[in-house]
């Protein structure tokens, strides 16, 4: 019986990216009972980002008004799609929720305009592990439309 190398990569991926949001989520529980944590946080990258920048103005109108239920959406959206994303449950949809969750966050921190960027082990690899799962999905589905017939090597 031949493996299907390219279903037990996305399942890899899918184990370490999903491992990867539940325990960032559970890092940020503290969140829940203090809001001022994240407060504290965005705060500081709001001091430090140019005032014309994209980041400030997300912080200013977005993230610094809605920060109380953010403390709460963030941890349960990264625990809950690190979850479903390990356990393939709807790894598209999660997949894309986990996206733009660290998309925000890199946008708010300023992150995703530097240079550095780009060497940053939370930037380029999530994003793009997240992103290609949102295009690949799971395994499931695909190896059941594969049952009878042959893989290639």
């Amino acid at each position: 019986m031949a493996i299907d190398r390219q279903a037990a990569g996305l399942t890899i991926l899918r184990i370490c990216i999903g491992a990867f949001f539940f325990f960032e989520g559970f890092g940020k529980f503290r969140w829940f009972a203090d809001p001022s944590l994240l407060r504290g946080q965005l705060a500081g990258w709001l001091a430090s980002a140019p005032p014309a920048s994209l980041s400030h103005a997300y912080l200013e109108r977005f993230a610094m008004p809605g920060v109380t239920a953010f403390a709460r959406l963030v941890p349960l959206g990264e625990m809950a799609s690190g979850v479903a994303i390990a356990l393939g449950a709807w790894p598209r949809a999660f997949a894309l929720i986990a996206f733009l969750m660290a998309l925000n966050f890199h946008v708010a921190s300023g992150a995703l305009f530097k240079y550095s960027f780009l060497t940053n082990g939370y930037g380029l690899p999530v994003l793009g592990s997240t992103l290609a799962l949102v295009l690949a999905g799971g395994t499931k589905n695909r190896a059941a439309k594969r049952v009878g017939k042959p893989v290639k090597a």
